[in-house]
This record gives C-alpha cells, structure tokens and sequence, in this order.
C-alpha cells in the first residue's frame, strides 16, 4: 500500500513540474495575414465668421482599410475615406463641394468619398519604401503634413524613402506628383480636389548629442498650374532641454516667396516648454517673413485654432506674421486634460495690430481606442490689413467650437 502511494505522488510530482514545459510548446496564435485599419470620427462644429452668416455642421467620417503583414520585407496598405455632412448648414470651402453655401462660414469638411491611402511597402538595408498614395508628415509638420484636423486628410502620391543607415541619423526623401487636398472628391474648382506637383522634400535628423536632436531640410516646390504654391525652401532646426526647461528653436530661408513667386523671406520658430508635475507652461514666438508660404502644411496646428491665417500661410498672401503666444496645461478631473493658450498677432513686428485670440481645448482619452476633444476659438479682429491694403484685407473676427469622439483600431 504504500508503495502505490509513493508511486502515485511521485507520478503527480512529475506531471506538475512537466506542465510549464508544455505550457512553453503551445505555439502563439499566429496575427492575422491581412489587418483591418479603422478610424472613425463623429465631430460638430460651429463657425462664425465676421461678415459670413454662422455655420453648423454635425459630420461623420470613416477611413476604413486593410493592411498586410510584411512578406519578404513587402507590405501593403489600401485605405477609403468617406465623410457624411449630417446637419449640411456650412459652407464647404470649394465650388462643387458639398455643401457649397457661400454666405455661410467656411467649415472645410465637405462630404467626400475617395482613396485616402494605397501604396506598397518595402523595409530592408536600414530602409523603409513607399510608393503610392501616402500620408506624409515631416517634424512637426509646418511645412509637410497631413491637415488631420480636417475630416478628410491631405495625402501626397508619392514615392518616398527613409533610412538609418548611419548610427543616430535618419534621411528622408521623398517625391511627391499630387498632392490629395482636404476639399474632397466632389470639389470642381481647379486645384482644389488635387493639385498635380513636382516636389522633391529632402529632410534630415540627427540625434548623437546626447539630449539634443537636430535637424535641416530642402524643400524643392514646383505646382505647374498653381505656379504662385512654387518654392524653394531651406531649413534648420535644434531642440533639447536645458535647467529643466525644454527648448526648440528652427530658422529658414525662402526664395520664390509671396503669391507672384518672385520674394526672398524667412521664417522663424522658437519654444520654450516648462513641466511641473502634471502641469505644462509653454511660450513661443512664431514669425513668418512677408510673403513666407507653406502649401503643404498642417496649418491647423499654428496660430491658433480660429483658422484666420490658414490662407495667408497655405498661399503667401499675408504681410507679415508674428505670433506670440503662451499655453498652459492642466488635468482636471476625471482624467480630463485642459489647455488654454492666448495670441497676440501683428505683421514683422510683436503686437496685436492683427488681433488676439484665446483658444481652450479639453480632452479626454477614454481607453486605446476612444478619445473625446472639445474646443473653443475666439479670434478678435484689430483691423490691421494682413493681405494687400485696407480694412476690408484684414482677418475677420472669428469664433469656433467643435465636441468630437474618435474612435480608431
């Protein structure tokens, strides 16, 4: 009898210590061949525009696609991209658009259905390839990037390279022959929907100084039927943190500048970003040249959120422009995060001759996949003339505000 009883522990034992091996033998479940890519968004938005009537706009958009997984070091992705205006009370911002309603504020979320991503993908010898339609957004996108504030996207058919072949430095290059406006699919205002280009961006980043990232940029710009987009444009940057504080500075150069494409001007960038605790305090200085244009630009992302100076950024039609600014960035409750910001706009000098704004943002992440932002932007116009002369050339007073949720997989 006892004999069975140590045979049988003795056997337990064995099975027991034996289990993780086994446990280790189980292959992982293998990732599926072919990945769906979602990207949802639910936004309204209201606008006001001095001398426009006001706006509402309750849109949907979905970028829905499949995305392979890489084989030999090629990959695929193809992306739709498809926007409802469910309350239509806007103006579009483009002939054909839809809704085109001219006497209304300009909200650029037309209803559009389109390609939004397709290219082929190529990763080898420290180098990844696209070729195809691609989103594209180079450093912190004031020059090249892809408006994703807008419902639909700026996309580039392109062909573009980037490699770190070089210990702490990666080269970018990339060819662009169209570039996929936010104006969607139904615009038929020439240069609106697409704008065909011979663009050639290369940009460069360099991170071996410890604490410090570099980086510079030749931005070559042809648009054959949209000559006043043309530009040369040659760039420096430098960031990093000094006594706890972080700084950013980047200056560049022009040629080609202002809507006739025959100016010289400069640009002018610098930040400096304190954190304490969970708290953040920015103050920045952004100055660009008269004439100073970037047409490929998440214009959103600068001078503030009322949209005023898009144009005169996108087009180098401005007289200058100054942006001095402070921000300032709390969690509140509820794992809410709120941040408020105030502008002071003038021509090549700082001032408020454009006007001031105040903008405010509440956000909140739910989890990896949902995220509520909500905004306010008020622009006070001072009359000063931005484009060409007189009052009538100055940027009207603006207000704005938009509740969104996003969901993405």
């Amino acid at each position: 009898m006892k004999a069975k009883i140590a045979l049988f522990l003795s056997t337990a034992s064995l099975l027991h210590a034996g289990s993780p091996d086994l446990e280790t033998t189980i292959a992982p479940k293998p990732e599926p061949w072919i990945k769906p890519v979602i990207d949802i968004r639910a936004r309204y938005e209201f606008a006001d525009i001095d001398g426009f009537d006001q706006s509402n706009a309750f849109t949907t958009r979905e970028r829905v696609g499949l995305k392979t997984q890489s084989w030999n070091g090629f990959s695929a992705l193809i992306e739709g991209e498809f926007s409802q205006a469910i309350v239509d009370h806007y103006n579009g911002g483009a002939v054909g658009a839809d809704p085109f309603n001219p006497n209304d504020s300009v909200i650029a979320d037309p209803e559009t259905n389109e390609l939004n991503q397709g290219y082929l993908q190529y990763t080898g010898f420290d180098t990844t390839a696209k070729a195809g339609r691609q989103r594209i957004i180079y450093d912190n996108a004031a020059f090249i990037g892809n408006a994703g504030w807008r419902q639909n996207e700026q996309t580039f058919d392109s062909i573009s390279l980037a490699n770190t072949s070089i210990d702490k430095l990666t080269l970018n290059y990339a060819y662009i022959s169209q570039v996929n406006r936010i104006f969607g699919s139904e615009a038929t205002a020439k240069n609106f929907e697409y704008v065909d280009a011979n663009v050639n961006l290369f940009n460069a980043s360099y991170t071996g100084i410890e604490g410090v990232t570099l980086g510079g940029y030749v931005y070559l710009m042809n648009f054959d039927e949209l000559p006043g987009w043309d530009n040369n444009t040659f760039g420096l940057s430098a960031k990093g943190t000094l006594g706890g504080i972080a700084l950013y500075g980047e200056v560049a150069y022009q040629d080609q500048a202002g809507l006739l494409a025959d100016d010289d001007a400069y640009y002018t960038h610098v930040t400096a970003t304190k954190t304490f605790g969970k708290q953040t305090v920015v103050l920045g200085l952004e100055n660009l040249g008269q004439g100073f244009k970037t047409p490929l630009a998440t214009v959103h992302a600068f001078n503030g959120l009322a949209d005023g100076t898009d144009g005169g950024r996108i087009s180098g039609a401005q007289n200058g422009l100054t942006d001095l600014y402070a921000g300032y960035t709390v969690p509140i409750f509820c794992g809410i995060k709120w941040a408020n910001f105030v502008h002071a706009f003038g021509d090549n000098t700082i001032s408020t001759g454009y006007g001031w704004e105040f903008d405010s943002v509440l956000t909140k992440k739910f989890d990896d996949n949902f995220t509520a932002i909500a905004t306010f932007a008020h622009f006070e116009s001072e009359g000063d003339a931005y484009t060409g002369g007189g009052a009538g050339a100055a940027v009207p007073t603006t207000e704005r505000i938009t509740v969104e949720l996003n969901y993405t997989f």
